[in-house]
């Protein structure tokens, strides 16, 4: 501590975390109030509309019967993962921006894990997203039988508990001992070993994003396939047109659902290339709030491309799911 006071030790305490530990505390990072201001503003705004807009999704696919299909409840898996991320990985991380970290060491350990947790279960169920609309598309025989409601609650039960225990793992010294990576107090560092990294990067990114852009190549092939069958059989008998009606729709859901696919690696794979290079800079925070902000992005994509969204969104804003055996709306 300082002990004499002078103008210098006053601007040299102002700059630290925690003044009172002049030798331990970290140093602020020095920002304009008004980029502060600024910043501290528009992350609150998305954290806050992360976590409504995926309220909603959760709300409408478990509320309302229509939507219990294979297809939304990996829709709501996904929505789950998002909320959780605009509820408390959003809102923490705005710490992170100013450079000191006030929580402690076991939010640290809790918002890291949580971090890795939804990240996790994101990809899977992008994956898994893909593989029931290369079932759908492709497989269309088996696919009524095989992708139940039970089935993919499984999967997705199977999803989250993987993802639980695979965190857990990754950061298995961290939570053995929380300030193992802080070097001065007001820290929160997250460090993994190049061998769990090279793990982390070829299970959780390289793998799964394969097999999601294969499938997808093989769901496209085919479905330009049947849209040159559809155009070639348009005076086909009526029980042929609504076979064609059934795989116009399972076409629009394949398209709206790789518009999701898509997005999801566009804001993901900054992430596991910065996690690869190792590089610790302003850029790498940029990548981080990207990867969010792909938590707000997909119940936008809902609203743009699914009426059924919008239909429930104004059920739910105008209080109509309260009313008796609204559960049973007509919402599609």
């Amino acid at each position: 501590m300082c002990l004499v006071t002078s103008e210098k030790c006053l601007m040299e305490e102002s700059e630290l975390c925690f003044p009172q530990l002049l030798n331990a505390s970290c140093r602020r990072l020095k920002r304009p109030h008004s980029e502060v201001v600024l910043i501290n503003f528009l992350l609150s705004f998305i954290s806050v509309v992360t976590a409504a807009l995926n309220l909603l999704v959760i709300i409408a696919i478990s509320h309302y019967r229509q939507l219990h299909t294979p297809t939304n409840l990996l829709l709501l898996s996904l929505a789950v993962a998002d909320f959780t991320v605009g509820s408390q990985q959003m809102p923490i991380g705005i710490q992170m921006w100013h450079g000191c970290w006030f929580l402690g060491d076991a939010v640290c350990v809790v918002n890291a894990l949580l971090g890795y947790i939804t990240t996790s279960v994101s990809v899977g169920s992008m994956l898994l997203i893909s593989v029931d609309r290369y079932l759908a598309i492709c497989e269309p025989m088996y696919y009524p039988t095989k992708v139940t409601v039970s089935a993919v609650r499984l999967c997705v039960f199977l999803c989250w508990m993987v993802s639980i225990f695979y965190s857990i793992w990754v950061l298995r010294d961290l939570l053995k001992k929380p300030d193992r990576y802080a070097t001065c107090y007001g820290e929160c560092e997250v460090s993994i070993s190049f061998v769990e990294g090279t793990v982390d990067f070829l299970l959780n990114f390289v793998s799964p994003i394969t097999v999601i852009v294969v499938l997808y190549m093989r769901v496209f092939v085919v479905a330009l396939s049947q849209a040159r069958t559809m155009r070639s059989h348009v005076a086909a008998a009526k029980l042929q047109c609504s076979v064609t009606t059934a795989k116009k729709s399972e076409l629009k859901a394949a398209r709206n659902l790789g518009v999701l696919v898509a997005v999801f690696l566009l804001c993901f794979s900054p992430y596991y290339v910065f996690s690869v290079t190792g590089v610790n800079n302003f850029t790498s925070i940029l990548q981080i709030y990207l990867l969010y902000f792909n938590s707000c992005l997909n119940p936008v994509i809902y609203a743009l491309l699914y009426p059924w969204f919008r239909k429930t969104v104004k059920h739910i804003v105008t209080l109509q799911i309260l009313q008796p055996g609204s559960s049973d709306a007509n919402i599609l």
